[in-house]
């Protein structure tokens, strides 16, 4: 047999790696991030496993981007907009001020000239994405009012990059030979900004509604995908990050029927890769370097997340965030990001600094990578008082006490009555054309498969009080109903039976309300019959009631005794005054001779 190729070797290697540190790390309270960074020095500079660290990096920031279009299917347009300020002031002001303050330190130090000291200080003025964001979901604090302050200030870093790459080319000479480039890179940046709203705008929802109409889930999966990639490709080749590409058609998204089932095909790809980045972030650490430079770096990496904490506080403190929000921000950003690496490299490119230099300060912002986890969970000591932590959400389904799964006739119904008593419902159906139906008019209904507990999380259904099942087969009711009691106990469970042998089962299994969805307007239409008739309103009524009655005990008894007890409590004929003369033929005559007992009872 041939021996594994380094592709399968590799893969296995860092998956290996997942696996073991995940679990491990977060046991001992110190979480999954570091316990990846740590399974990467482990496996690259320790044991040598794997040595092209860097190359993997490079295709593991695909989780990063993920990360950021799943954050953009939280955040409406209109949601955005509320967090302007914070982005262009509060994220400006820290990008700034932060920036100026680390290339003071980086030219007294004497190891950069002026030049070289601006890259590495506005460089190291970034923070981690991917760090902050994963820890502020771990802890599920990412709609928070720190953690939407928190994505406010990483999201202008991210633009961030377009002129600090300008700036490295104007330092480097570049700019005198094309003073337009920089303004003509600016307008090609905005130009697939706009292009990408608008492609957001009017194709991405019908391509979803073409294809979710065909029923084929992985073409759904691959045109999610297709999506992700090609807006985070746009960017890139307009001089943005990739991950922005991917923010914006996940804002482009966020209003749309399908957001729940997108978020769900995502997420597994989104949590594997941004790991594997995290372990290729470990495995890019040079061991030699910290070595060689271990008296600078230990003075170093201190001062540099002393400086960034104690700027970010600040900051946040003069624009409004009370104390405890303000130190929490400041211990989730005081690390240097990965957007630093690509400017720390073009500047060794263009001759700003040493390519050893540049190795240096990549190690740097590693290591602070790596107490970052750390630092973040330090911070608890420094919040004072007993502060209740308020949400700030604002995405549709997040906070909603109902969960239906299925718009069915019987659930449009059903969701009239809960929306006129003033509550919140996240209704979600795996019909493509019943989506398009509901909403002309008005309704909004997410597109998603109830069976798939991914869609179900992503649904809301961790705060939901309720889950509703109004599907039309019972084999699906069947498997959500199996799903949310395994999985989401917590959650009552009202379901819409097939027939009375389903409400049987149904009482078997425990839900906390079942109906058939026949039962009412049967008795309302016997009800409306009889008065036709010419029985009163009130006798009508009595007669439903007393059916509503004896259905209710017959099923309490076959729900023990099985589906032949209660018979007797059927009215196979009607009901009479006893005659004076006993009839000739038996009463059994009166039934429907084709009807056998199971034909008579079944749907009663």
């Amino acid at each position: 047999m041939s021996a594994p190729n380094a592709f399968f070797s590799e893969t296995i290697l860092l998956l290996g790696g997942a696996v073991v540190a995940a679990p491990i790390f977060k046991k001992l309270g110190l979480g999954t991030v570091l316990g990846y960074l740590a399974a990467g020095v482990v496996i690259g500079p320790v044991f040598h496993g794997i040595t092209d660290g860097e190359q993997i990096l490079g295709v593991a920031e695909l989780g990063v981007v993920f990360l950021l279009f799943i954050i953009g299917l939280e955040l409406k347009p209109s949601r955005l907009w509320q967090m302007r300020r914070d982005i262009f002031g509060l994220g400006t002001a820290q990008v700034v001020v932060t920036g100026l303050a680390l290339t003071a330190l980086a030219y007294l130090s004497g190891v950069l000239e002026w030049r070289g000291s601006i890259v590495a200080g506005f460089g190291l003025a970034l923070s981690s994405t991917a760090f902050a964001m994963q820890i502020l979901e771990g802890t599920g604090e990412v709609n928070t009012r720190y953690g939407q302050r928190s994505f406010s200030v990483l999201l202008l870093q991210d633009l961030a990059i377009v002129p600090l790459l300008a700036l490295i080319t104007v330092l480097g000479g570049g700019g005198s030979e094309g003073g337009d480039q920089p303004f003509l890179d600016f307008a090609i940046a905005i130009g697939a900004v706009v292009a990408m709203i608008v492609m957001g705008r009017y194709l991405l929802t019908p391509l979803f509604q073409v294809i979710a109409r065909t029923g084929a889930r992985e073409a759904m999966i691959a045109a999610a995908l297709f999506v992700v990639m090609g807006s985070a490709t746009l960017m890139q080749f307009a001089g943005l990050s990739m991950a922005m590409g991917a923010f914006l058609s996940g804002i482009m998204l966020a209003e749309s029927s399908y957001r729940h089932e997108l978020e769900a095909d995502i997420e597994p790809f989104r949590g594997v890769l941004l790991a594997i980045f995290f372990i290729a972030v470990g495995l890019s650490l040079q061991l030699q370097v910290l070595v060689d430079n271990a008296l600078f770096i230990v003075a170093a990496v201190p001062i540099i997340m002393a400086v960034k904490a104690a700027v970010i506080y600040a900051l946040c403190r003069a624009t409004g965030s009370p104390h405890n929000d303000a130190i929490r921000i400041a211990f989730l950003l005081p690390q240097g990001g990965e957007f630093g690496f690509v400017l720390f490299t073009a500047a060794a490119t263009a001759g700003l600094m040493p390519s050893s230099t540049a190795s240096l300060l990549v190690a740097i912002v590693t290591l602070t990578m790596a107490l970052t986890p750390i630092g973040s969970a330090l911070s608890r000591r420094l919040l004072t008082g007993d502060e209740h932590e308020e949400l700030d959400e604002d995405f549709a389904g997040a906070n909603a006490d109902v969960l239906m799964v299925g718009f069915s006739r019987f659930g449009q119904i059903a969701a009239q009555i809960l929306l006129a008593g003033g509550r919140d419902v996240t209704v979600i159906d795996f019909s493509a054309d019943r989506i398009r139906q509901a909403s002309s008019f008005g309704f909004r209904i997410y597109f998603g498969d109830g069976t798939r507990k991914d869609v179900l999380r992503s649904a809301g259904i961790d705060k939901a009080k309720i889950v509703v099942v109004c599907t039309q087969k019972r084999e699906i009711t069947d498997k959500v109903v199996e799903l949310v009691q395994a999985d989401y106990p917590h959650a009552k469970l009202f379901v819409r039976s097939y027939d009375r042998i389903h409400s049987i089962a149904l009482r078997n299994l425990n839900v906390d309300y079942e109906l058939r969805e026949t039962l009412e307007s049967g008795l309302l239409f016997g009800r409306r019959t009889l008065q036709a008739l010419g029985v009163g309103e009130a006798e009508a009524y009595e007669i439903g009631e007393d059916i509503r009655r004896r259905d209710e005990e017959r099923l309490v008894l076959q729900v023990s005794e099985g589906l032949q007890a209660g018979r007797d409590m059927l009215f196979s004929h009607p009901v009479r005054p006893e005659p004076l003369v006993k009839p000739k033929r038996s009463m059994e005559m009166d039934a429907d001779p084709l009807a056998g007992p199971a034909d008579v009872t079944a749907d009663a």
